[in-house]
């Protein structure tokens, strides 16, 4: 074990963003300590987290949209949430959200393709003249005085006011109420005129139809497409005014997720519109009562001026910061209360990477990490990789055209090197002496040890290198700093995480990249710094010299070091042996071949357990019910297996019965560890619509840890047996 000084020591505290791990879907890692950021906002406390809605800041390619995307694809696979989303750009006449939510099997309204009506009796009263008025807000914001409200009233209440159309004529043709029909006509002028836009104007076809063409409410993820209308059109904040109410009064009264997110794609121009901030402002305030997150994706906070817009912005208590410039960071670190060392990250950032502010308290810079599928859904850049690819193309066109030259010059090189070849292999030693072996393996070494279980002769190796290195170059060298990530590295694979964290931290704040020393440099003719300089590749005669070979007795110390080696190999074998044992004893010794734990699932109490068979060949997943919980629906999955049960209404005089679901899955030994997903519909689960549901690990130590927050939970033991 090595003892470092004080001053080495001190830094490898753990920071302050390490102390806390926020549950849900996993999003990417850390760039401070190297650990996983985990985040869904609705699962964190809420003196954690008053607020679950979010905001995304980022410059062009900064990788905000995939990031939000993701984040929505992971809620929506995992937690089965519900996703709206309002979706303003993409590419060729498309809005970027359509290929995610064509996959999830949502649905995408095309602005133009359908028609709303914001006086159909589907809407409440109050809701019709709530939409009426944000749709001349939109347009007219200085109509609504008081007497053109009271006059739209008056008018909404017309018979003909069924449709737009007739709402304007009632507006211009008014019968007598409580002040006379001249007054009223004068009045209603110029929210007449603003509505003539939607009837007889530009925006014609949006909202001049018989019919509310309302969408479902079951899917998972309905994305309506703006992308084809001009992005300063007064049709887009009409159109969001329209979606705001529909989401407020129908979408969240007939969704049954268990949390919903409506996402402002491109949200400068929603939130600058006196037609929508108010909505948008309401549902912010309202969201956690609501069960919905409001999730804002924009560039810039400077898009939304110095008004009100960007009050919306401190009702974010999730923010995700990418590339900005200086400025525009500061302005964002001034506005989210971000520290000063965060601010001066944001201009340095890379795609994919960005500043996040969890809370009031927690900021880390989280690196997001997405899998192919992900990769290829989310993609909004084709066209920029296109032109790329072309111009690769054309440049390694011209270099084989500039190569061609010099192909018959490489082809008598490569022959008088083979000539060589064959000259030397007909001798008993080398031309030259061999060079010595530049290249440090010893970091190899040390991680390829943990990777086969030897976690104490990684462990050693790690604390012998580390220690030559500071004799030798110093405590702040590169060479001796390079040793706190080969063993974060070996305590990763030896199961202490915790130590790991520590260790990347510490090269974090040096400074250094988590795992910098692995990474080949720009300039592919530099070594990397582990390494020593490049063997010097020995320099053949010239012609006229006569080529002088000296040769050595050379075998013997060849011979010498194949014993070493095949001694060495075996001394290594028994080692790797005598751990295996070691490892299948400890194993032996916490076998119980049992695990058990009861889950709350849509408020339902289950049971849950499994059982490992005695040859070791298959396991026994169960889950058990008991009626009073009143389930509607359970079901249970693992692997290709899976068992579910919908509970019929009893008939008269039927003793309600519990649930009880098994199945059967083989494994490989006694002490593989199981998966299993068990989804419960309570008792207001309605027929059709997604479940609830949690994913456990069981293993036969009798543990269980759940796979979505990697928490262990408590084992049950009643039913253990």
């Amino acid at each position: 074990m090595i003892r470092l000084p004080s001053s080495h020591a001190a830094i490898t505290a753990p920071l302050i963003a390490s102390s806390t791990r926020f549950p849900g879907i996993p999003v990417g890692r850390s760039l401070l300590d190297g650990r996983p950021f985990h985040l869904s906002p609705v699962m964190a406390d809420d003196a954690i987290l008053p607020s679950t809605n979010s905001l995304a800041l980022g410059g062009l390619g900064s990788g905000k949209s995939t990031t939000a995307k993701v984040r929505g694809r992971r809620e929506i696979l995992e937690n089965g949430h519900q996703y709206v989303v309002i979706d303003s750009f993409g590419e060729d006449n498309a809005g970027e959200w359509a290929p995610l939510t064509r996959s999830l099997g949502g649905h995408v309204i095309e602005a133009g393709s359908f028609t709303l009506n914001p006086v159909s009796d589907m809407f409440p009263p109050e809701v019709r003249e709530q939409l009426v008025r944000s749709l001349i807000a939109a347009v007219e914001p200085g109509a609504l005085n008081p007497q053109a409200t009271h006059a739209l009233q008056h008018a909404l209440n017309h018979p003909k006011a069924t449709a737009l159309n007739g709402l304007v004529d009632a507006l211009v043709e008014p019968e007598d109420g409580r002040w006379p029909a001249a007054k009223l006509s004068e009045w209603g002028v110029g929210v007449a005129i603003a509505l003539s836009r939607y009837t007889e104007g530009s925006l014609r076809g949006l909202f001049d139809g018989d019919s509310a063409s309302l969408p479902d409410t079951d899917l998972p993820i309905i994305t309506f497409d703006f992308s084809r209308l001009d992005r300063n059109s007064p049709a887009i904040p009409s159109l969001m005014a329209a979606v705001a109410c529909w989401v407020e009064h129908v979408w969240l009264r007939q969704s049954t997720a268990p949390h919903r997110h409506l996402v402002l794609e491109e949200a400068w121009q929603i939130l600058l519109s006196p037609a929508t901030s108010e909505l948008i402002q309401r549902l912010l305030k309202n969201s956690r009562k609501a069960a919905m997150s409001l999730d804002v994706v924009m560039h810039t906070l400077s898009d939304l001026g110095d008004g009100k817009a960007q009050d919306l912005a401190r009702l974010c208590e999730v923010a995700h910061i990418g590339r900005l410039g200086p400025e525009e960071a500061a302005i964002v670190g001034a506005l989210l209360g971000l520290p000063s060392w965060a601010v001066d990250r944001i201009p340095t950032l890379d795609p994919g990477q960005a500043v996040w502010k969890v809370g009031p308290d927690y900021v880390d810079i989280i690196q997001t990490v997405i899998n192919e599928d992900e990769a290829h859904l989310t993609d909004t850049s084709a066209r920029r990789r296109m032109a790329q690819q072309a111009l690769a193309v054309d440049q390694n066109t011209t270099a084989l055209e500039d190569d061609a030259d010099g192909d018959e010059d490489q082809e008598q090189d490569a022959t008088v090197l083979l000539q060589r070849e064959q000259d030397s292999a007909t001798d008993d030693a080398w031309d030259w002496e061999m060079p010595p072996n530049v290249i440090d393996t010893r970091h190899q070494d040390a991680i390829q040890a943990a990777r086969e279980g030897r976690c104490s002769e990684a462990a050693d190796l790690a604390a012998l290198g580390e220690r030559e290195d500071i004799h030798t170059h110093g405590i702040n060298s590169n060479e001796a700093i390079s040793w706190l990530s080969t063993r974060a590295k070996v305590a990763e694979l030896c199961g202490s995480p915790d130590q790991a964290i520590q260790l990347r931290a510490t090269v974090a704040r040096m400074g250094k990249d988590v795992e910098w020393f692995e990474q080949t440099p720009d300039d592919d003719t530099s070594p990397q710094w582990h390494r020593g300089p490049d063997p010097v590749t020995p320099v053949p005669p010239a012609a006229h010299e006569p080529l002088v070979k000296t040769r050595r007795r050379t075998w013997p110390y060849i011979a010498a070091i194949a014993a070493l080696a095949l001694a060495a190999g075996g001394v290594w074998q028994n080692t790797a042996d005598d751990k295996k044992e070691q490892t299948r004893q400890e194993k032996a010794a916490t076998y119980k071949g049992v695990s058990a734990v009861n889950l709350y699932i849509d408020g339902v109490e289950t049971e849950t357990s499994a059982k490992w068979s005695r040859d070791g060949k298959s396991v026994v997943l169960s889950v058990w019910v008991d009626s009073e919980e009143k389930p509607k629906f359970v079901r249970i999955d693992s692997g290709d297996q899976k068992a579910q049960e919908k509970v019929a209404p009893l008939e008269e005089g039927q003793i309600p019965m519990p649930i009880r679901l098994e199945v059967k899955v083989p494994v490989e030994d006694h002490y593989e560890a199981v998966r299993m997903t068990v989804a419960v519909g309570g008792p207001q689960w309605k027929k059709d619509s997604r479940a609830s549901g949690r994913t456990i690990e069981f293993r036969p130590d009798r543990t269980a840890i759940d796979v979505q927050t990697g928490k262990q939970l408590k084992q049950y033991y009643p039913r253990l047996g």
